[in-house]
């Protein structure tokens, strides 16, 4: 331990940043694509189109189908087109949401839709790193906690932390890495911490779950009900058998659509029965607290409102609020943009912070005994892999999504196969390439694909694009040319020159 407090502090972010770094660039990368995870998994689907019908319009054609292949089933459930989300799926029985029966919206007849792991694949790696769910959680929870000490440890160690937020000295090697990763920390630090806390927040039943063990005796369930509030509708057991015509929904959506804002699905239980009950929910995300569970009820029948949005106790609203803000539950598109800027750079000072561990040890490491050079060259092959080849990864199951047959069996694991394909071919070229080359190899490969990614359409025959897909590309041509110019930058050897003179000028930070 070093002598003084604020060495400890440089000691410990250097190494704590150095070790959970690679993952926490992973959890911060697939977490920005996370942000469209809908629209991603729109491009994704391509056989889905966008047509521009009202919820009751949508409701008509997904009961026409309802009604003449389950008119028999205990309960009908239909996903409405939304914004983001322009599919429409309905499914019959138990299942409440997911899966089901894919439907053009404009005809209500069924769609054949490629199997795809989608936008959904980033959202569920972004907080499980793909491990077990329940170990994927506590892992990133560990990360998450470590990602705040970093966070901690790097205000304490700089003073001037101000001063260097508008210092940025262009062409000077180490201290070029040290300035960036100096201002996009500061500038961001509010989200930084905010992004941290909260996702923390998600999951703390499962970190601290002894608050329901104590007050619900370990009944997770009924502490979730205990949250969504509301009388329970009892339903008369004689009713079951009685016949009687499904209400209009017209009215009932416009009721719920005037209360809940922008919807997302509806269930209808016992339908076609004196029992029929109709529940409307909201679509997620259209404001800030989560609004899981904030459903209408209403008799199916007569149209009477059974239940209205229960009112939630203030630390349920709490939690809600602070998944929200992590989520970007509100604010439409512009908050999803600034998200999405603002996790961009916060992947990028984390890149930065890798890469300037490297930059600072390159002759120190040189000159040690080769067990230390070793450890270096480690880190320098992580470095590239879980940077360059993680971004090499993800552009590439882009790719495997449209190059793969449409009709292939198990579609989703072969994108899934695609996906760690890359990222291992990615580590394996790490280790076999100088460490500046294997940056600008890589980084190069993902700029020509992302650049390239709007030829996939016209030589896979999708045509044509919607704006919300048009976006997704025009975004990744505008993401290619940044990392050609990462890639060029990279590759000059003048760059590494003069880092190498500036080495020996810098003063140790740690």
């Amino acid at each position: 331990m070093k002598k003084t407090f604020t060495q400890s502090m440089a000691w410990l972010h250097t190494w704590a940043g150095l070790i959970v770094g690679w993952l926490l660039f992973a959890i911060f990368a697939t977490g920005t694509l996370a942000v469209f995870d809908k629209e991603i998994d729109h491009w994704m689907r391509p056989e889905i189109p966008r047509v521009q019908l009202t919820p009751f319009e949508a409701t008509q054609r997904a009961l026409g189908y309802l009604q003449s292949h389950h008119a028999d089933a205990s309960s009908w459930n239909i996903s409405l087109p939304t914004e983001r989300n322009p599919g429409m799926q309905v499914s019959a029985g138990e299942r409440r949401r997911g899966g089901g029966v894919q439907l053009d919206p404009a005809t209500g007849e069924p769609i054949a839709v490629r199997d795809s792991v989608g936008g959904t694949f980033f959202f569920r790696f972004h907080f499980t790193l793909n491990l077990p769910r329940l170990w994927g959680i506590f892992t990133v929870g560990a990360l998450g906690l470590m990602m705040l000490v970093a966070l901690v440890s790097g205000v304490v160690i700089h003073k001037k932390i101000f001063k260097e937020f508008f210092t940025f000295r262009p062409n000077k090697g180490q201290r070029s890495w040290l300035d960036f990763h100096n201002a996009s920390a500061v500038l961001l630090l509010p989200f930084h911490l905010m992004i941290t806390y909260t996702g923390l927040v998600i999951f703390m039943l499962i970190y601290v779950p002894a608050a329901v063990d104590t007050l619900f005796a370990g009944n997770n369930q009924a502490y979730f009900k205990a949250q969504q509030g509301g009388a329970r509708i009892e339903q008369p057991r004689n009713a079951l058998k009685q016949p009687a015509v499904l209400t209009d929904l017209q009215p009932l959506l416009i009721q719920a659509e005037q209360r809940l804002g922008s919807l997302g699905g509806l269930s209808i239980q016992h339908p076609g029965t004196a029992a029929a009950r109709v529940e409307i929910r909201p679509e997620l995300g259209n404001r800030i607290a989560l609004s899981k569970g904030q459903a209408m009820v209403f008799d199916g029948v007569s149209g009477a409102l059974l239940r209205d949005v229960p009112e939630m106790p203030a630390s349920v609203l709490t939690q809600r609020v602070m998944v929200g803000l992590h989520f970007a539950q509100f604010g439409g598109y512009p908050m999803r943009w600034l998200y999405f800027i603002c996790a961009l750079v916060s992947s990028a000072m984390i890149a930065s912070g890798l890469v300037l561990f490297c930059v600072k040890r390159q002759r120190k490491y040189a000159g040690m005994s080769s067990s230390a050079a070793r450890w270096y060259r480690l880190a320098e092959v992580l470095n590239v892999a879980f940077v360059a080849g993680l971004l090499l990864a993800c552009v590439g199951l882009f790719w495997a999504n449209r190059l793969l047959p449409a009709e292939l069996a198990q579609r989703g694991g072969w994108e899934l196969r695609a996906f760690f394909g890359v990222w291992l071919l990615s580590a394996l070229h790490a280790a076999l390439r100088p460490a500046r080359r294997a940056w600008s190899e890589q980084l190069g490969a993902t700029a020509l694909l992302c650049m390239a990614l709007p030829l996939l359409g016209p030589l896979t025959a999708v045509l044509p694009l919607d704006a919300s897909r048009q976006a997704l590309e025009t975004t990744s041509l505008m993401l290619g040319l940044a990392l050609a110019f990462a890639a060029w930058r990279s590759s000059r050897p003048q760059v590494q020159a003069r880092a190498e003179k500036s080495r020996a000028a810098v003063l140790e930070s740690e």
